[in-house]
């Protein structure tokens, strides 16, 4: 029988970082007639710094950093590759798929394709890598994520001075990230679920709009909170231990719980709906910020630097994201 286990994770952060407080004075320099209280990012959201790119730095180039960096320590090469997916919410292209941009920067001849499905679109991409290799597709598949999210940001208060509003948008971080996936003879990803309530669709969102002289405008990132929080009380939430119920585990048994943060408060307010214990969680959010679909490739590489997570061990991957959906992958690291 064949299985797929997941043989690296790699991480590129840049390493220009901007603080709360920075952003909050940058904010105020911009928008001199709007009032912009200070520590309240920080207070509300648990982010003291995020990462922001270098001009010019691009979607693509980010997420090839990392998957060159994990190339390098599993000791692949390109030509090695079977597929090739990109998976993230930030995008420089609409037409092609990122995925080609990466392989292109790599110097890889393989299948690509993009996986997206807002902040759990490296989970989904995991699901579907796995299911590829153990249907005896593909052997060696990368899955490499770009974010620079920073764009996001929202610098221009209007005149009702809409800093509450564009308070999700302070918390975002640009990243790159890169997970690679083999077939192999004992299982490593040994188990995914999950569920979704789409009718919440319109609670976290980033329009594109077509323009009546041609072209594409894209919005501003709006969060509804209220909609939001409807639709995370209504996910069947017991989906996510069901990786674990399956094998007879729980929580208690793993080595490292890695679930996706927006915000501290949020990220508390989720572990406990779904019966998580925070304090198993690595944390990311603080010093990182909101990094997207690269939150749990980041958490888990922290816990592995860390000496938290060792081969053999057991590690959860859970994700929520705007849509709304939420799952698990369970791995044996």
């Amino acid at each position: 029988m064949r299985y797929a286990h997941v043989a690296g994770v790699a991480v590129h952060l840049p390493e220009r970082t901007l603080t709360s407080a920075e952003l909050e004075e940058e904010l105020a320099a911009r928008n001199p007639g709007a009032h912009v209280p200070r520590g309240l990012i920080e207070h509300a959201t648990g982010v003291r710094r995020r990462h922001v790119a270098e001009p010019g730095e691009t979607v693509a180039g980010l997420a090839a950093q990392a998957a060159r960096q994990l190339l390098e320590e599993t000791g692949h090469t390109p030509p090695a590759l079977d597929l090739i997916i990109f998976a993230g919410v930030s995008t420089d292209v609409v037409e092609p798929a990122n995925a080609h941009i990466v392989a292109a920067e790599l110097g890889a001849d393989c299948p690509v394709f993009d996986v997206r499905n807002a902040c759990n679109s490296v989970l989904n991409a995991i699901e579907l890598a796995e299911t590829l290799i153990t249907a005896g597709r593909y052997r060696t598949v990368l899955i490499a994520c770009g974010e620079r999210a920073s764009s996001a940001i929202r610098w221009r208060l209007g005149p009702d001075n809409e800093f509450n509003a564009a308070i999700p948008s302070y918390t975002v971080s640009d990243s790159g990230t890169a997970l690679l996936l083999q077939a192999a003879t004992t299982p490593g990803v040994l188990g995914h679920r999950f569920c979704a309530y789409s009718p919440a669709w319109r609670s976290a969102r980033v329009p594109v709009t077509p323009l009546p002289e041609g072209g594409l405008e894209i919005g501003v990132f709006t969060v509804d909170f209220q909609e939001l929080a409807i639709g995370m009380c209504k996910l069947d939430l017991d989906v996510l231990r069901r990786p674990l119920t399956d094998r007879g585990l729980d929580w208690d048994d793993l080595a490292a719980i890695c679930v996706h943060q927006a915000s501290l408060p949020s990220l508390h307010a989720f572990c406990e709906l779904a019966g998580i214990p925070v304090g198993r969680v690595e944390v990311t959010i603080e010093e990182h910020g909101n990094l997207v679909a690269s939150s749990l490739p980041v958490q888990l590489h922290q816990a592995i630097r860390a000496g938290r997570v060792r081969r053999g061990d057991l590690v959860a991957l859970v994700g929520l994201a705007g849509g709304v959906s939420a799952g698990t992958v369970l791995l044996r690291w």
